[in-house]
């Protein structure tokens, strides 16, 4: 007798989701909470394991479908338990309709695939749509890259890695010849365009980025956002890190790294400029006697942000581990809905990726999110002398319907104090 599987409870106000990946398929051997389907909802994904040990017996709804809480998604049978008319949907669900159904350059497109060298796991060769496309656009082959996704799956980060590392390991006047060997696959897939040509390629916006767009539209919508700049000076921070960074790992096992120290520096400020910390709800003002900091992260599927509540109350320590626990989970996508829950206030670091100055857009309902920039050399005057500092800019963009621009100023000057002199965190000045 067969197992149902259901779409399980998601989180609060979340109803549905979205079918994103099928994990295994029909026939395949499954193990009790093994997962055998992602699910994409409006802020994370979400994996669904099997409910028993046995043999996946039937699918019934395809990639792309939308599910509600409490659907059945699919059956387990006992042993090698099957249901025939379930290998067509089966089949609908692991190669969905529109680009993904091009075949993957993998070698001998003829052979067996239990008997193509090389051939990676099957949990790592089930590809999602977004993964298929990066995979047939970039011409490399999916099983010789280590995927770093759960399980070893591959991620789209993981396919652009190994095709740069690819055109890095290849010289440019072997680029004729790459193009003429590629695989049969890759040839019939991406024909060169014609001089003149020009192609365009439609994908469904996800789930989480639909609800991404409406979330900063409304933002923009609702919210007087403003946004003030600053400059930090980060030798201090870098000293202290350099100093005390080996001392730090070796006691906690985590590294030392800034957001700790902004995250410190926030607690501290909103304590002179409490109105930063709080929201909007109707006619009412609710402040927070708590901080609990949204801390953007980047993941898969887009930038998400799990919370690091009551970071007032933390410890560097605790703050590095939690953060670092986040980015961990961001990368297998292992967010849930209740990470996600809540903030009063929000950091993002375009640094990491090179920014150099931005304007962030809060978070609704919150009202105001801190911007941290890449570290950069640069010509500073101190004492009147012209030396070089590692300097840093700052960005708080604010609801001026709550925050006055005094208010907002004040709150990232008291940051940038406490970073270029971190010891006002140990003595809260």
């Amino acid at each position: 007798m067969a197992t149902d599987v259901k779409v399980p409870t998601l989180g609060e106000s979340i109803t549905e989701a979205t079918v994103d990946q099928w994990l295994k398929a029909v026939g395949d051997t499954v193990a009790l909470d093994e997962p055998i389907a992602s699910l994409e909802t409006d802020k994370v994904s979400v994996e669904v394991p099997s409910p028993i040990a046995g043999t996946l017996a039937e699918i019934l709804f395809k990639e792309g479908d939308t599910v509600a809480v409490g659907a059945v998604l699919a059956r387990v049978g006992e042993g090698g338990e099957t249901a025939a008319p379930a290998k067509a949907v089966a089949d609908a669900a692991t190669n969905p309709a529109g680009p993904a159904e091009t075949p993957l350059p993998r070698g001998d497109e003829h052979a067996p695939e239990a008997d193509k060298p090389g051939a990676a796991s099957d949990a790592a060769m089930r590809l999602s749509p977004a993964v298929r496309r990066a995979v047939l656009e970039h011409h490399v082959d999916p099983s010789a890259i280590k995927g770093s996704g759960r399980d070893g799956r591959l991620t789209k980060d993981d396919v652009i890695a190994a095709a740069k590392e690819k055109d890095t390991n290849t010289p440019a006047k072997a680029g004729a010849q790459t193009e003429a060997k590629a695989s049969p696959a890759s040839q019939s897939d991406w024909t060169p365009a014609s001089a003149g040509e020009r192609r365009e390629e439609r994908v469904k916006m996800t789930r989480m980025r639909q609800t991404i767009a409406t979330r900063l539209k409304e933002a923009q919508n609702t919210a007087a956002l403003l946004t003030t700049f600053n400059d930090v000076d980060m030798s201090a921070v870098i000293d202290a890190r350099a100093k005390y960074k080996d001392l730090f790992e070796k006691k906690h096992g985590i590294r030392l790294g800034f957001m700790g120290f902004f995250v410190k520096a926030v607690a501290l400020a909103a304590k002179d400029v409490p109105s930063v910390n709080a929201r909007i709800e109707g006619e009412e003002v609710v402040y927070h006697d708590y901080l609990d900091v949204s801390v953007a992260v980047s993941a898969p599927k887009g930038l998400v942000v799990p919370v690091v509540r009551d970071a007032d109350k933390m410890s560097f320590a605790e703050i590095e581990k939690a953060i670092a626990a986040f980015g961990k989970k961001a990368k297998d996508g292992a967010l849930t809905a209740e990470d996600m829950k809540g903030g009063t206030f929000t950091i993002s670091n375009g640094g990491v990726f090179g920014s150099l100055l931005s304007t962030p857009i809060i978070n609704p309902p919150q009202s105001a999110v801190l911007g941290m920039h890449r570290i950069e050399d640069r010509a500073v005057v101190r004492d009147g002398q012209v030396v070089v500092r590692p300097m840093m800019y700052l960005a708080l963009s604010y609801d001026h319907r709550l925050i006055d621009g005094r208010e907002a100023v004040t709150f990232l000057v008291r940051v940038k104090e406490a970073i270029e002199d971190p010891t006002r965190l140990l003595i809260d000045l």
